[in-house]
């Protein structure tokens, strides 16, 4: 007779599930021997309080699907004996059977032919019988098998949330990220807004014969300042752009106080 079990979900951990199933069974006093164990799939023998049986656990899909197959004893009575049966009662021929004074086979053929008249029996069962549908190693089983289903769902649980919690930094930093590209950007625009400001007044204080070398110098500077500025960004390199962007706004300005001076004179 067979028992199958499922630890639902847990194939990934297949490695581990036989190991702490393993583990479990024999905490709970199981001898465990023959062992072959491999990627796709674990064999073994087990023995359990006198009952004994082999194991095999593979993975199924998602799950890891567990097989218990049990030795069958020849010593039990399936169904016993009814009905009246002259020269023996049906608790002698059972008793004699559990306390392994006579062979099962042997009583009832010895008393068979002393039925009474309208009497009837249902045949010795015992052989090649399991002993009940659920045995107690295949209750002790399903329990470690659902124990470590319960383990193994909690460390994937916990993976689970370690991975979203890896994507959520990666989020946040790339909002970071974004929000600083952002600013610059925005540092990089006003400032090239002045700086054009400056060149067309240098250019229009020139086209009316006016000295503008101060000014034009400090102009070609920020300029030359500011396109830097915009490489650095390109490669995400805000410390850069901040400090390019700073140089750049001073020359402005020094240019501005140039061209201030100029046309005061």
């Amino acid at each position: 007779m067979a028992f199958v079990y499922y630890g639902q979900g847990v194939s990934s951990l297949y490695g581990d599930f036989v190991e702490r199933l393993v583990s479990h069974l024999a905490l709970e006093g199981t001898e465990i021997t023959h062992q072959s164990i491999a990627e796709a799939a674990a064999r073994m023998d087990v023995r359990h309080t006198g009952e004994t049986g082999q194991l095999a656990i593979e993975p199924d899909g998602k799950n890891v699907r567990v097989t218990y197959t049990v030795d069958r004893e020849k010593k039990e009575i399936g169904r016993g004996l009814m009905g009246a049966i002259a020269g023996g009662g049906i608790g002698s021929i059972l008793g004699g059977v559990l306390r392994g004074e006579r062979d099962g086979g042997e009583m009832v053929g010895d008393i068979a032919g002393g039925a009474a008249a309208g009497g009837a029996y249902e045949a010795y069962r015992g052989y090649e019988e399991s002993r009940e549908n659920r045995t107690a190693f295949a209750e002790l089983l399903a329990a470690c098998v659902r124990e470590v289903e319960d383990e193994l769902q909690a460390i994937l649980a916990g993976q689970e949330e370690a991975r979203e919690a890896l994507r959520e930094r990666g989020r946040q930093k790339r909002e970071e990220e974004e929000a600083k590209e952002e600013e610059m950007r925005e540092l990089l625009d006003d400032l090239y807004g002045d700086l054009l400001a400056v060149q067309e007044e240098i250019d229009l204080l020139a086209s009316e014969g006016l000295k503008i070398t101060k000014p034009k110098s400090r102009a070609d500077r920020a300029e030359k300042l500011y396109l830097e500025a915009e490489e650095a960004l390109d490669g995400r390199k805000y410390a850069i752009v901040a400090a390019k962007a700073k140089a750049a706004r001073s020359m402005v300005e020094s240019a501005q106080e140039s061209l201030d001076a100029l046309e005061n004179e």
